[in-house]
């Protein structure tokens, strides 16, 4: 299950790593693993003979003065850790244990002169390791380190207090922020100068810590004669056999899958409350007053280019369509839409780099595609009705001065055969009249209505313009839509992710400790 549990720590780190340097989440979001504790005490010790069996790791804990070190060399039977006036400078660790046992690995960046190492031959303790720890509420910054350090590594804290100090806070803190985590046992040391008053007065301030019945022994390094001491050994040894050392790693892997559990659980809501949907609606609202402004804003200069065009029969203009008032129109709508996301608490690092390409690109592609729709326009002017008039009277300019023509021309030929033949007079003034008037008006007529049917190029390269550019900006808002509706399939591939990562941390239940029995008593009552 530690390997497992490793393994599951690692995946998760590198998921939170690649999600904050894309921006999904925070650098303050992706430090919540950064705190997690490792796979715990096993891997750091192993035996002489190759056993598994993991040994007990206990460490004396508690504040300056309370007598920690003099405990563990009463244990040794000689002065193997620092104690007296040294003892609130050093910080250094103290490791006794079996000569069978030996470091496997150090926690990692451990100095090694900040560690002593004793061995001793009792095969009674031969599963115990003892850990003297540096004074927690001491005035060095080092010391606390060490501390914070080593507790993942431990699974009984022995918490030693004074009866002038077992109200010290900071080590109380200690206590409730790690109560979960270990086993405690508990021992007001210097009892040849405490009152039974004080004694009381500690169980109660445990039982409010969640202990309902804690192991509590008092001890006199000074006067040891009748105190508590060797019943605190007896405690332990059994602590360390085989089945209840086997429990507590157990439980503390639990723990440490829970926190993890919890921890990936709370970044999974953060994702799922994300409302992306918001965005949309928002863009919904800043479009179209974006939209109408450039519309507005650009009129000016497409009157100006369909002009040019018109005059000049397309050719180039010194006329931009899209110029910085433009784009500082859209850049305006874009941060809107970033701020209002920031407030939304949606990624906007993500958010940001793919609407730079919007940016980018957006004054160009509405340059050409307005100008293209505009010269495509010129090309076929008018409407449908226009252009059916204008071929009807363009074919009317030719064929009805041809008609007219022709009929003049019969009546030519008609009336000089018919006044030879009769010897009467020739066609007159009236005929030459009439038929000037009847080619003219044939020709006329279809020539003054192309004329008055005819579109204007002017109005075709305007209207172009237009088109272009409403269908440049629908474009535009599409691909903005697109890059909000992509963000919202990562968030959700993202939260994806997580779920399986949240799976991977349920395990089978222990069966519940009994209150009463010796690890129920080490163990807070709430703690699993």
């Amino acid at each position: 299950m530690a390997c497992a549990y490793s393994e599951l720590v690692a995946d998760a780190q590198r998921w939170a790593t690649n999600a904050a340097a894309h921006g999904r989440i925070s650098a303050e979001q992706a430090g919540l693993f950064d705190n997690l504790d490792q796979a715990g005490a096993g891997p750091l010790f192993k035996t002489d003979s190759g056993q598994t069996d993991m040994p007990l790791i206990v460490a004396f804990m508690g504040g300056t003065g309370v007598g920690k070190s003099s405990l563990l060399n009463r244990l040794a039977g000689q002065a193997i850790a620092r104690a007296g006036i040294e003892r609130p400078t050093s910080r250094e660790v103290t490791l006794y244990h079996h000569q069978s046992l030996s470091i496997d690995k150090l926690p990692e960046g451990s100095p090694l002169d900040s560690i002593k190492i004793s061995r001793h031959h009792d095969e009674s303790n031969s599963h115990i390791v003892w850990i003297d720890m540096p004074d927690f509420d001491s005035v060095e910054l080092g010391n606390k380190r060490l501390v914070l350090e080593w507790l993942p590594h431990i699974d009984v804290l022995l918490y030693v207090v004074s009866p002038e100090r077992y109200r010290d806070n900071k080590a109380w803190q200690l206590l409730l922020a790690e109560g979960a985590k270990h086993a405690w046992l508990f021992v007001m040391n210097q009892w040849d100068r405490g009152l039974a008053v004080q004694y009381d007065d500690f169980k109660q301030q445990l039982a409010k810590a969640g202990f309902a019945d804690p192991l509590l022994f008092r001890t006199s390094c000074s006067e040891p004669e009748g105190d508590e001491f060797g019943l605190l050994l007896e405690q332990l040894r059994q602590l360390s056999g085989r089945h209840n050392v086997a429990r507590l790693e157990r439980r503390n892997q639990q723990l440490r899958l829970r926190r993890l559990q919890q921890t990936l659980q709370q970044l999974a809501a953060e994702i799922d409350g994300r409302d992306f949907g918001a965005l949309q609606t928002n863009l919904d609202a800043l479009w179209p007053q974006t939209e109408a402004n450039l519309h507005q804003g650009l009129a000016w200069a497409m009157q100006q280019l369909a002009k040019c065009w018109a005059e000049k029969l397309g050719q180039n203009a010194e006329i931009s369509l899209w110029d910085e008032w433009a784009q500082n129109r859209l850049n305006d709508m874009l941060d809107e839409l970033i701020l209002q996301a920031a407030q939304a608490n949606l990624p906007t690092k993500p958010l940001k780099s793919a609407l730079q390409t919007i940016r980018e690109n957006a004054g160009k592609t509405l340059a050409a595609q307005t100008e293209l729709a505009g010269r495509q326009a010129m090309l076929n002017p008018g409407n449908g009705a226009q252009r059916l008039l204008m071929k009807a009277a363009a074919v009317g300019e030719t064929l009805l001065p041809l008609a007219a023509m022709g009929v003049v021309g019969y009546q030519v030929f008609s009336g000089y055969y018919h006044s030879a033949a009769e010897n009467s007079a020739y066609l007159g003034t009236d005929f030459a009249v009439h038929s000037v008037l009847l080619i003219g008006l044939s020709w006329l007529i279809p020539f003054f209505l192309h004329k008055k049917v005819q579109p204007s190029l002017y109005n075709a390269a305007l209207k172009g313009l237009h088109k272009g550019l409403q269908s440049a900006l629908a474009a535009v808002s599409a691909d903005i839509r697109q890059i909000l509706a992509s963000e919202q399939q990562d968030n959700q591939a993202l939260r994806a992710e997580l779920q399986g990562l949240i799976g991977r941390c349920a395990v089978a239940p222990e069966a519940a400790i009994e209150t009463q029995s010796l690890l129920g008593r080490v163990l807070l009552a709430d703690g699993g």
